[in-house]
């Protein structure tokens, strides 16, 4: 694997390496911590794992954590799961996320760019974020939140669920979201687990230059939520607040500063959940203290994001990402917030915001990515992308093609830009693997383990594995792994996840290389594997083989246990618009998965559907799949309300009765 691109994609010059706040950081742990101060990357993130307690020390001095009452040690139990980091401090997220509005130069730059469909981007300065966050957290208390009650958002990717989420935790209280594209049950999974006492919500929201009300779904979580004691109306689309609600202009109208209240460091910060496709979904909980050092270490160190950044994702509140966006704030960085279709008008949208916003870093899927190669699109020729420094994508593996698009994009206009793909999960709400400013890209893999995260690929028998497929483990604990799951008393279902496999390690579910030069390769998931005659393979790099080809959008691969000892891997295709599954289509998909992955690789048939299934959050949709292919009533495959189409999964139980 790791001779395969010899030749870097991308170096980063000595100018940039010189100026990466990582390279500062290094040389100042090692005057102060005891960090390596040559080496490079690999040797600082090979002490950052070997000296847990120094390596935290250091994050939580150089970017001056604020402690309200000091911590006794940085790691009391630091066995998995239950480690317990920094016992005996107390501190608050939404102070260290305002912060930069303490700051008198600051007060009227922006720390918030929204963008709608318009693409007109309206700031929301320092110092008026403050305020909205003082009010509103003055106004909740003023309601009877109190820490650990829980305030939940039904809420696009707009500023007002920045300011809910800051002066919730500016309470003490716990945050948690979905998107208003979620239909009623699917919220209802999440927040019924949770029983949040405060409902913030729209009357509604745009996508793809339509309007879609969603005030009936906002009245059955108002019936089915038994524990609200308030909903809070933000007539996105114009409408009158419904009887016994409370206007968002009411309450962030004060001119209040806002009271941080100290929690201490394992206090929960926000519940985020899994897709739950088979069955609830997970209710992840993750720490203050943890995300707060975790995320300022990622967004510091890894993404060099600063005060002079502007950072843009395209995101929902119903994922992961928006909760690491919105922790740009802890850096000082401006935060572009886009709420929208991510094609509309056209493919080029999300460069459309970039340019319009002048965002540094432009995040990204790598669905998106390869959409705009197939469109055609010239992200750099077409728009003003001068100010970009990084290209991020997360979501799925990006394909080595996407790596190559994109840097072709850049390099003939504005030079060749850094591209990261990056890994990690909603499970620690950031990232195992990705992003390094000083190191370089090659084609195809993510530049290297993150800091402070244990990394390595595992056989069956747990003997870690150099140039080979593995399984992705972490054996050291990172700070920002749930505290526990919600409503799991016992902690048997948060073991479960993560813990059964490898006792005392965490397993998290993909197919990994690390390579002999650092650099990690994903493979895809390694719940749905794929196993022909004993040889693991992933389906991501199927996907990438066959979706090459110009006439297939889209493609799912499944290999099923058959009851007789057969396996059975099929390949279901969604074709472009225009295109037609004939005998030469299906040879030159099977000749392009020879030649460029192996004969084993080749599916068994090859079979046309009218679209794709995916989770609510835009990842396709293995396991349900696998299983309704092995028989299993689509009731107990999938849970309806985690799915984006319901209807295409129909396909499938029909198909596995024809089979039968």
């Amino acid at each position: 694997m790791s001779t395969a691109n010899p030749s870097p994609l991308w170096q980063p010059d000595q100018e940039r390496i010189a100026g990466a706040q990582i390279t500062r950081f290094q040389a100042w742990a090692a005057e102060h911590h005891g960090a390596p101060a040559t080496g490079g990357y690999a040797a600082l993130h090979r002490w950052s794992v070997d000296e847990l307690d120094s390596f935290w020390k250091a994050v939580t001095d150089w970017f001056d954590v604020r402690f309200s009452t000091p911590y006794a040690r940085v790691l009391g139990d630091r066995s998995m799961p239950g480690a317990e980091w920094f016992p005996g401090a107390t501190l608050n997220y939404a102070e260290h996320a305002l912060r930069a509005s303490e700051d008198p130069t600051r007060a009227d730059a922006p720390a918030l760019l929204y963008v709608d469909e318009t693409h007109d981007p309206t700031p929301v300065t320092w110092s008026e974020l403050r305020r909205q966050v003082g009010s509103l957290a003055a106004e909740l208390r003023a309601l009877g939140v109190r820490p650990g009650d829980r305030v939940s958002g039904y809420l696009p990717n707009i500023p007002q669920a920045v300011v809910a989420l800051l002066a919730t935790a500016a309470v003490g209280a716990v945050w948690t979201s979905c998107a208003p594209d979620f239909g009623a049950r699917s919220v209802l999974d999440r927040f019924q687990q949770v029983e949040p006492v405060v409902l913030f919500t729209v009357d509604g929201y745009r996508y793809g230059g339509k309007e879609h009300d969603r005030r009936d779904t906002v009245a059955e979580l108002r019936r089915e939520l038994p524990t609200l004691r308030a909903v809070v109306h933000i007539p996105l689309l114009g409408t009158e607040a419904p009887e016994g609600t409370l206007e968002w202009s009411a309450l962030t109208a004060a001119d209040t500063a806002p009271v941080f209240e100290p929690v201490p460091f394992d206090h929960p910060l926000w519940v985020l959940y899994s897709s739950g496709t088979t069955g609830l979904p997970k209710a992840i909980v993750q720490s203050q203290g943890g995300i707060l050092v975790e995320h300022l270490k990622q967004i510091g160190l890894h993404c060099d994001l600063g005060p002079d950044d502007r950072f843009f994702w395209y995101t929902s509140t119903g994922w992961m990402m928006w909760n690491f966006l919105v922790s740009g704030l802890l850096t000082g960085t401006t935060i572009v917030l886009y709420d929208g279709s991510p094609g509309h008008p056209d493919t080029g949208a999300q460069w459309r915001v970039a340019e319009r916003t002048g965002a540094t870093l432009f995040g990204t899927s790598a669905a998106y990515v390869m959409a705009c190669r197939k469109a055609d699109v010239h992200p750099a020729r077409d728009f003003d992308l001068s100010r970009v420094q990084c290209v991020a994508t997360t979501g799925s593996p990006l394909p080595p093609d996407g790596f190559r698009w994109l840097h072709d994009a850049f390099a003939e206009v504005t030079g060749p830009v850094w591209i990261a793909s990056v890994s990690g999960g909603t499970d620690v709400c950031s990232c195992f693997a990705g992003a390094v400013p000083t190191l370089p890209v090659h084609i195809g893999e993510l530049q290297a383990p993150c800091l402070g995260t244990d990394l390595q690929a595992w056989d069956p028998q747990g003997k870690p594995l150099v140039d080979e497929v593995g399984e992705l483990v972490v054996t050291n604990p990172m700070p920002s792994m749930p505290i526990h799951f919600w409503n799991d008393p016992d902690g048997s279902r948060y073991h479960d996840s993560y813990f059964d496999t490898y006792p005392g390690v965490w397993r998290h579910g993909d197919w990994i290389t690390l390579t002999a030069r650092g650099s990690v390769v994903i493979h895809g998931r390694s719940d749905s594997t794929l196993n022909r005659q004993g040889v693991r393979m992933g389906s991501a790099d199927i996907y990438e083989a066959v979706e090459r080809l110009p006439e297939i959008r889209e493609s799912l691969v499944i290999g099923v246990e058959l009851p007789d000892g057969g396996y059975w891997m099929p390949l279901f295709i969604h074709l472009a618009p225009g295109a037609a599954l004939d005998d030469d289509l299906r040879a030159r998909i099977k000749a392009t998965i020879r030649e460029q992955l192996s004969p084993r690789h080749v599916p068994d048939e090859v079979i046309e559907v009218p679209a794709i299934p995916h989770t609510l959050t835009g990842k396709r949709i293995e396991v349900p799949v696998k299983r309704l292919l092995q028989g299993t009533p689509l009731d107990k495959a999938v849970n309806p309300g985690s799915v984006d189409n319901i209807e295409l999964l129909r396909f499938y139980e029909q198909l596995a009765r024809d089979r039968a």
